[in-house]
Parts: structure tokens; C-alpha cells; sequence
């Protein structure tokens, strides 16, 4: 069995819910987060291990993990043994809760790349937009975020890349609309967080019937 029939993903067209079947894997994904999801997941085979905040939770058949948004963490597989696994994505609204000035300006900061990852944002302009030097803007992005705004942008438009693949857009046409200079850099990006290449993504896509 190749790795396109090993993994496959599922979305729901109504509530966008996305569920992910993983048989026999031995992938392990870097560190990344969801931004507006909860992910659920739920090993039938072998084990995982969740690393988050420098802790490594192990979770063998038969167990639940629960990732909150905005979480940074990487999937790892044990000693490269195989497991089999359901991942569920479910989206959350954003919370508009009361904080720090500082807190919401790295919001609308995230939200802004959030909506537009195609488009190129500079680093002095962001610290600008909210008045603080570059390095504390990245300090405080990463720590309301997980991620860095660079490496929250990219995975962004890996992000709006899968949508695009979802929506039937070849390769070509994705790299660019997700604002990637080039297919090879698009390849490499989306393989990093994916652990797919963008047009083995597409033949692991499933239609629901949900």
C-alpha cells in the first residue's frame, strides 16, 4: 500500500468539519498549530506521541488527544513503528475576548494574515501597525499564536493551498494563487507541513457523504 492510500482526508461540504484516516503511517509531522480548530484525535493502531510546550504525551489504541487552537505542537511516530488513526478538525469561532491592548493588536495581526496569506507582509510594517519593535511584535505573535508570523504565514498558505486542491485547482494554478514564488518552493512547503506532495494530497481526497 503507497502512502496515498494510507492516508485519506474527508471534508464535510455543509459544516466544514474535516476528518483525516490514517492506516498504517509511520509520518510524523514538525511543530505547527490549527488556528481555528479543535482537533480530536483518536488512535485505533500502535501509538503517537503529542510534543507541546517541550512535554511528550504517548497515546497508544484505543486513546483521545485534544489540541486547542492556537497550540503549537508536532506529531510524532514511535521509533518509526506504524499506527493507524482518526483525526478530527473541528472549527471555532474566534473569541473576541476582553485583553491587553498588545494581545488584540497581535490578533488582528494573525487575523489579517489569516485572510490573505498570498500576500507578502513585512515584518517593520506589522511592529509598526501596533507600535512595538520588530523583535517584541515576534515575541508576543509567537506567544499568542505558537508560531512565529513567518512560519504562521506559511503554514497559512499551505493552508489555503489545500482548500484550493480541495476545489479541484491544479498544482500550478495553487502555487501562485497561495502566494508561493514558484512550484518547487510551493512543493517543498507544503511537503514540510502536509508530509505530502501537493498532488499526492489530491488523490488522498475523498468525497463525504455526511
Amino acid at each position: 500500500m503507497d502512502m496515498q492510500e494510507k492516508i485519506i482526508y474527508m471534508k464535510t461540504p455543509k459544516d466544514q468539519l474535516q476528518y483525516i484516516y490514517y492506516h498504517d503511517c509511520r509520518q510524523s509531522y514538525p511543530t505547527h498549530t490549527h488556528a481555528s480548530h479543535i482537533v480530536i484525535g483518536c488512535v485505533l493502531e500502535g501509538a503517537v506521541a503529542v510534543v507541546s510546550e517541550g512535554q511528550k504525551s504517548v497515546y497508544g489504541a484505543g486513546s483521545l488527544f485534544c489540541i486547542l487552537p492556537d497550540t503549537a505542537h508536532g506529531i510524532e511516530a514511535l521509533d518509526n513503528t506504524t499506527y493507524s488513526m482518526i483525526s478530527s478538525c473541528i472549527p471555532v469561532p474566534q473569541i473576541n475576548a476582553e485583553a491587553e491592548n498588545h494581545t488584540d493588536s497581535i490578533r488582528q495581526l494573525k487575523q489579517m494574515i489569516t485572510d490573505a496569506p498570498e500576500h507578502i507582509f513585512l515584518i517593520a510594517h506589522m511592529a509598526a501597525c501596533i507600535r512595538i519593535s520588530p523583535y517584541h511584535m515576534i515575541r508576543q505573535f509567537k506567544a499568542v499564536c505558537g508560531l512565529t508570523p513567518h512560519q504562521f504565514q506559511m503554514q497559512c498558505r499551505v493552508r489555503k493551498a489545500q482548500r484550493l486542491l480541495e476545489e479541484g485547482r491544479s498544482v500550478i494554478e495553487t502555487a501562485y494563487a497561495a502566494g508561493f514564488c514558484d512550484q518547487s518552493h510551493f512543493d517543498r512547503c507544503f511537503r514540510k507541513i502536509v508530509r505530502l506532495t501537493p498532488s499526492a494530497y489530491q488523490k488522498c481526497l475523498r468525497p463525504t457523504v455526511l
